[in-house]
């Protein structure tokens, strides 16, 4: 089943952690709060780290976000992990996937891979493609 919602990130707190071993792509950590709506309707907490080259654009993050709501009329809690890389106005070699045996209640077992869809006026989608058992 495919499902879609679309979420807002209602708060972004970095934390002031330096690495220290510098490089040409800064790295940085955040915590986010995110809401859904839609066929994906709840709330989700996410771990946040990229690195960013601030004089080209160019750069990657990783995310793991642990989520609670319902999904296509299912409710319950999951992790989901995502990354992508930029070169400073797109994506690409985006993966995002529900971590395996992460779910509870009636999201126990869930399987999948997703997406996300930035529209042209900053509208973020949460696309997933997932596999329920029955």
């Amino acid at each position: 089943m495919q499902v879609r919602g679309i979420f807002t990130v209602s708060d972004w707190t970095e934390s002031d952690h330096v690495p220290p071993i510098k490089t040409a792509a800064s790295v940085g950590h955040a915590t986010m709060i995110k809401t859904f709506t839609g066929d994906i309707e709840g709330r989700a907490s996410t771990q946040f780290t990229g690195a960013l080259n601030t004089e080209t654009g160019a750069g990657s993050y990783v995310a793991l976000e642990s989520f609670e709501g319902s999904i296509g009329g299912r409710s319950g809690a999951i992790n989901l992990i995502h990354l992508a890389s930029t070169h400073g106005q797109d994506r690409y070699d985006e993966k995002l996937l529900v971590v395996p045996d992460s779910g509870t209640e009636a999201l126990a077992g869930l399987t999948g891979t997703g997406s996300i869809v930035v529209d042209p006026d900053g509208t973020h989608h949460l696309i997933l493609d997932l596999d329920a058992p029955s």
